[in-house]
């Protein structure tokens, strides 16, 4: 997960989200098990819902605060998808933004722990690398711990590739790997 070092200023404040972008609609998710999972666009309607399930998700102390989540999820350069049960409860999440130059940069993904090994993430990812596309973004990065060996696996199993080592990235001193992927 991504860290925000400072909650940075709206880029594009004034600029509306392109007239052809729409997310995609609602898919259903049929994995092992029998669960049914459906991906949906992720709004500030369910910033409570996130902010709790990243505290679940993220208890290493880089959770993100609330305020975070509130920024993330009305900046008009987000991308952000949730996934829930067939209940509606939401187990998963990425959030993007697209950055000045069209980069896309995933801020953060989540997994409830009992969700997890089910490909959420992986479908979480495919839906906000679509997004971004629908945004013209061709560069898509991110940021993971370098001791998170499962999520490097699931990134580069995904064409993201290591560039550079951030050292003491997060807030408890831990370095990050940065992550690139093309769009093109």
């Amino acid at each position: 997960m991504a860290v925000l070092k400072k909650i940075r200023s709206r880029w594009w404040s004034q600029t509306e989200t392109p007239a052809d972008y729409s997310p995609p609609t609602e898919e259903t998710l049929r994995l092992s098990g029998g669960f049914k999972y459906d991906v949906r666009p992720l709004t500030i309607s369910q910033l409570d819902e996130c902010w709790r399930l990243d505290q679940h998700c993220f208890v290493d102390g880089e959770a993100y605060s609330r305020e975070t989540f509130e920024y993330l999820l009305t900046a008009p350069e987000s991308v952000s998808f949730r996934t829930v049960t067939s209940g509606g409860v939401m187990v998963g999440f990425v959030i993007g933004l697209v950055e000045p130059d069209h980069t896309g940069h995933v801020t953060t993904v989540g997994v409830a722990p009992d969700h997890r090994r089910r490909h959420l993430a992986k479908r979480l990812m495919a839906e906000v690398e679509a997004g971004f596309r629908q945004r013209q973004v061709r560069l898509v990065r991110l940021e993971v711990r370098s001791l998170n060996i499962a999520a490097q696996k699931l990134y580069e199993s995904l064409g993201y590739t290591v560039t550079q080592r951030l050292p003491r990235y997060y807030s408890n001193g831990g370095d990050g790997l940065l992550m690139l992927k093309s769009l093109e």
